[in-house]
This record gives C-alpha cells, structure tokens and sequence, in this order.
C-alpha cells in the first residue's frame, strides 16, 4: 500500500514537472511576444512619429507597406546616436517600427528604404511569433534538462542498469540547453536573410540596402549603442557587434555574408549560410548525434 502511494506520488510530481515545464516559458514568452511593442519602446524612451513630424520617414514606410500589401506600422524614433532599426508588434495589425535618431543622420533616402523594408519583412514573415515559439521550445528544453539533472544527482543511482544512467543524464542536462540555444540563434540568423530578402522584393533595390548595411557596420563600432542584451537580437545590426559576436551564439549573420548575397558575389572567407558558425542544417546534425 505505502508502495502504491508512493508510485502515485511521483507520477503526479512527473505530472506537475511536465506541465511547469511548458507554462512556465509559455507564460514568459506570451507576455513578451503580446505585449512586445509597449515594453521594448518604453525600454528605449522612443517617442511616435507624426507624418507632420517626420514626413519623409513616415512616406517611405507607407510605401513600402502598401507593396508589402501590410497596414501602415506606427513609425517611432529613439533618441539614440548610434544608427539602429527594429520591427516589433504581434502581428501586422499591431506592427511598430522604430529606427534611431542615429540612423536618420546618416541615410540617404535609398538606404533608408532598403532598411525599413528588411523591417517590414520581419513583420510580413511573421518573425516575432516564430522567434517567440523557437524561445519558448528552448526554455522548455533548458527546464527539462534542469529536472534531468537534478533527477540524475539524487536518483541516478538506482537506475543505472537502465538506459543512459545517471552520468549520462548529467551530460544530456548540459549539452541539451546548448543545443536548444544553437538552434534557436541559427533559426534567428536564417530569419535575418529572409528579411533581406523580403525587403529589397518592397523596396526594388538590393544595392540601398547593401550600402546601408555598409554605413550600419562601420558606425555601430564607432558609436556604441545602449541597449538590453536581451533585445539585441531584434534590431537590423547587432548593436552588440563591437564585442565581436561572431559565434555560434550570434544571433545575426556577419555583415559581410549579408551583403555579399545582396549583391550576388561570393562571401568573404565562403561562410555563406553559415551565418558566423553553423546553419540548421549542421546544427540538426549536432543534435543527432547528441541524442542518438
């Protein structure tokens, strides 16, 4: 009988531990991917732009929406010297794009059509959503092997006559979050060639924003920006690049890959889809021979 109970209370400790481990980085990633917009524009104190304020930023937008077959994004400017832009909102109803005070001092009109359409092909390719999922599927994975881990330190010794064992489960528990962080920043860094992609199919002109690429390059490593780590993941350029953040763990392709595609040459040093490290492709590769 103390045996039965026994096994019922773990099954439903087993049960509770499966569901924490998808409410909780569900219920994270829902209020950021819903509330998104609010929370990273008071983040960075952008102010909206008015089309009287900022007639020539607001009529490029609306151009390039209307190509995009999308409603016009509200447009805000944050107060910033260092040239940035990002996209933000659930979804194309509740769409924002902001660029830095920064970035308008330093486009001309083609570059700055070439980077507001890399944004409102973030929006048109739903990319909030898709990185919301890819963060959520990766908390899940990090919280389950934090329950593996902890299950292999104080009962992996009763089972390891039984499937990986105890020492086994220990190296899963910490090759499994990695894993799950290589994937969610290759899907970020395919998703950062898509927007290209899209933007200059809005915009009709790959060379405005290859070149604004070029400028967004050379100046974020003179005038370093201020931002949240967390959300560097979001704006056209890594404003963390000054910290040479080319890895794996990059979640933007190098610039220098993103431009030549642009262009149609070969990519400096033949990284092409590689973005800095490792594609999808590889990284599935990894991932089954971590599991098998």
């Amino acid at each position: 009988m103390r045996r039965t109970f026994r096994t019922l209370n773990d099954c439903e400790m087993q049960h509770n531990a499966e569901v924490e481990l998808f409410t909780r980085p569900s219920g994270m990633n829902f209020v950021s991917y819903w509330y998104s917009d609010k929370i990273v524009l008071r983040m960075y104190k952008a102010r909206e732009a008015t089309p009287g304020q900022a007639p020539e930023l607001y009529s490029i937008v609306q151009d390039l929406a209307r190509k995009a077959d999308l409603p016009t994004p509200k447009v805000y400017i944050i107060p910033q010297e260092s040239p940035n832009a990002f996209a933000t909102g659930r979804n194309p109803e509740h769409a924002v794009v902001a660029v830095t005070q920064g970035l308008l001092n330093i486009m001309n009109r083609e570059e700055l059509a070439g980077v507001l359409g890399h944004e409102l092909g973030h929006v048109k390719n739903r990319d909030i959503l898709i990185g919301s999922i890819a963060a959520t599927m990766a908390g899940a994975i990090m919280i389950l092997a934090s329950i593996a881990r902890w299950s292999a330190i104080f009962e992996g010794g009763r089972d390891d006559n039984k499937g990986m064992g105890g020492f086994g489960l220990i190296i899963m528990s910490i090759l499994a979050p990695i894993a799950a962080v290589l994937i969610q920043t290759a899907i970020s860094r395919s998703r950062e060639y898509l927007a290209d992609s899209s933007g200059t199919r809005f915009s009709g002109n790959s060379e405005g924003l290859a070149q604004a690429l070029e400028k967004l390059g050379n100046y974020s490593a003179r005038i370093p920006a201020t931002v949240n780590p967390s959300t560097a993941h979001m704006f056209i350029v890594n404003p963390l690049s000054g910290q040479r953040m080319k890895s794996l763990f990059s979640t933007h392709p190098p610039l220098e890959d993103r431009i030549a595609r642009l262009r149609g040459i070969q990519p400096p040093n033949n990284t092409s889809g590689h973005g800095g490290g490792m594609d999808l492709d590889k990284v599935k590769e990894f991932w089954d021979r971590l599991s098998g």
